[in-house]
């Protein structure tokens, strides 16, 4: 049997800042799928932007070791030029643009003018796949901060790396930018074969967007896995947490729900709670209704318990009202 080299990967990945509290990642053991993406999520300080600055050769090891295609990857005290030359990163900041050029001249001085002809058509290949053609001759001081992302995103691109690295790309980017520029680099990798890591700490960015979820806490990976089984069937109450708005009662508070759980913790996510508006046992006080727009999300109170859940149904209830409630799903922890 063959065995085939591991694309990009961290083994016995250590990185530690002292202090009082320590922080970095610890014991990291990762290997990245080519042409996928893989999102690691956790909480803010768990260590996922120095995993990703280490897998690109920002920073150096304190033990362990990053690869790609089978061969280390160097750190700044062995790289001249930090950052391994086959990737490319994009931050939320876009600093480094030139706010007075225009948007062709941003993304096109990154390729050489040993051949024009191939860097218009570098140039114009990038324009198109971020769907960008509109932008080309505005400058970028007059753009909002969506389109100078894309701009960003379109430097990292143009040189056509082998990896994407991507570090909390969408903070200052509206949810119709996002959602554009999600399915653009999603269309990207399908096209071309491009590898994409994200480090969000957004659920609603990489559940839609990752093949693969790695989820980190405290330097360490807890779980990994297509992201709607994670999402599903969380192995921790940190990650159920980190994914979901959910509710998180005490075994004795959640048999108010008719749940008869046996582990100390329950866990049931909005859209896992049935409003029903007559009948029987509609006990539960309606505290605050929040409109969504498709939905209400209905704040409910029943003694001192308070839950919270999705209604499809706007205007089907009223505050200070009662309601029933039929749990279709739970966690326990």
């Amino acid at each position: 049997m063959v065995k085939t080299t591991p694309f990009l990967q961290a083994i016995a990945v250590n990185k530690v800042y002292p202090g009082k509290q320590q922080s970095g990642v610890k014991g990291i053991d990762l290997s990245i799928q080519q042409g996928k993406i893989t999102a690691i999520i956790g909480e803010s300080g768990s260590g996922k932007s120095t995993l990703l600055r280490l897998m690109f050769g920002l920073l150096s090891v304190d033990s362990g070791r990053v690869e790609f295609k089978g061969e280390r990857i160097w750190g700044p005290e062995e790289k001249l030029i930090p950052g391994h030359d086959a990737m490319k990163m994009v931050t939320q900041h876009t600093d480094d643009l030139n706010l007075f050029a225009k948007v062709w001249d941003n993304i096109a001085i990154l390729l050489p003018n040993t051949n024009l002809q191939a860097k218009q058509e570098g140039t114009e290949r990038v324009l198109k796949q971020l769907n960008m053609h509109r932008l080309a001759d505005k400058r970028v001081a007059d753009l909002s901060g969506g389109e100078k992302q894309r701009v960003a995103i379109a430097r990292a691109l143009v040189t056509q790396p082998e990896v994407l690295l991507l570090d909390e790309p969408f903070n200052q980017v509206d949810t119709t930018f996002r959602d554009g520029l999600q399915q653009d680099i999603r269309r990207i990798v399908k096209e071309t074969g491009l590898t994409v890591i994200i480090v969000s700490h957004d659920p609603a960015e990489v559940l839609s967007m990752a093949d693969e979820l790695v989820v980190i806490k405290d330097g360490q990976i807890l779980e990994s896995g297509v992201p709607k089984n994670v999402y599903n069937q969380p192995k921790n109450l940190y990650t159920a947490r980190l994914l979901s708005h959910c509710n998180v009662l005490m075994r004795e508070e959640a048999r108010a729900l008719r749940v008869k759980g046996v582990k100390g913790q329950v866990v049931i996510y909005p859209e896992w709670i049935k409003p029903i508006a007559t009948g029987k046992n509609i006990e539960w006080t309606i505290k605050e209704i929040l409109f969504k727009g498709a939905y209400e999300e209905i704040h409910l109170e029943y003694g001192p318990i308070e839950i919270h859940l999705l209604n499809h149904e706007p205007g089907l209830f009223d505050n200070y009202s009662h309601m029933g409630v039929q749990v279709e799903k739970y966690l326990e922890y």
